[in-house]
């Protein structure tokens, strides 16, 4: 019987975090944040909770309200920390950017700034097939390439997956690494960031989201497994990081950390309100450089 997770389908995190910015485009951060690619990517009944959050007005069944919490949450998490990530992304504009676990992102369609680069999504063979049937007919990307490449993390070889669509391990790369680290073992992790830093040469940067220790956010999670009102809960949370560890992990591959900021914090830099304080804190944006 083969690995579980490497039989799963598409993943429904990454339908949900595209949710949360579709609703959440045009509204918070106004001026600075804006998707309308998320919403182009969502079905027709995953759009329904979206107009919801956006009108301000939930649904009266309890299943119903149930998902329409999880995309307002989700929205309010995912502004501070994709304006972070774009930031980021911009003073750092490769000719190589790979996106490890790209889900449903919409970068390479949105960010004009990646005119010059060729883009890699790396991600699951089921989730990749999603995004491609998704992506509306003769949608245009800004990026001047976009080259899809399934990879299962838990079993595959990131630098083989690589070199066969490929990428040029011996030019600088940006890396982008969004809400992939929580769903992977500590070894899963430990061995994408030896791969990353194997094909990371200078000039190169590693933008990484994850999620630090918190009994609040884990309490939280295990009530909405056990209600049943978690549209994810077939995807737990496999390992979180403090920020001393992940600095340490990356240092110990040649990558020196130069910022670090928790999503609460950078939800009151850009002012974007911040309700759900707990998943907030908890959330991570670093940036890691090669040592010179």
């Amino acid at each position: 019987m083969g690995d579980p997770m490497s039989e799963r389908t598409a993943s429904r995190t990454a339908v949900l975090v595209c949710q949360g910015r579709a609703a959440a485009s045009g509204r918070a951060a106004q001026g600075r944040f804006a998707d309308p690619m998320a919403e182009q990517l969502l079905r027709a009944e995953e759009r329904v909770p979206v107009g919801q959050v956006r009108a301000g007005t939930p649904p009266a069944g309890w299943r119903e309200r149930a998902v329409y919490e999880s995309v307002r949450a989700c929205a309010e998490v995912v502004v501070a920390r994709t304006l972070a990530i774009d930031e980021a992304l911009r003073a750092h504009v490769r000719e190589q950017l790979v996106i490890l676990g790209a889900g449903l992102d919409t970068r390479a369609w949105r960010m004009p700034e990646l005119a010059g680069t060729d883009v890699w999504e790396v991600d699951h063979p089921a989730s990749q097939r999603d995004k491609r049937s998704r992506l509306p007919a003769g949608a245009s990307a800004l990026a001047r390439s976009v080259r899809f490449t399934p990879v299962d993390f838990a079993v595959d070889d990131l630098g083989a997956a690589l070199d066969a669509a490929g990428h040029d391990p011996c030019a600088p790369t940006t890396w982008l690494w969004e809400g992939v680290v929580p769903y992977l073992t500590r070894d899963e992790v430990r061995a994408t960031a030896a791969a990353v830093a194997a094909r990371t040469v200078p000039g190169s940067a590693l933008v990484v989201n994850y999620q630090a220790p918190s009994a609040r956010a884990a309490a939280g999670r295990v009530l909405a497994r056990v209600l049943g009102s978690s549209i994810t809960s077939g995807e737990p949370w496999r390992s979180l990081w403090r920020p001393r560890q992940l600095a340490v992990l990356l240092a110990g591959h040649g990558l020196r950390v130069v910022s670090d900021d928790d999503l609460l914090g950078l939800a009151r830099t850009h002012g974007v309100p911040a309700r759900g304080r707990t998943s907030l804190r908890s959330g991570h944006v670093a940036v890691a450089e090669p040592v010179r």
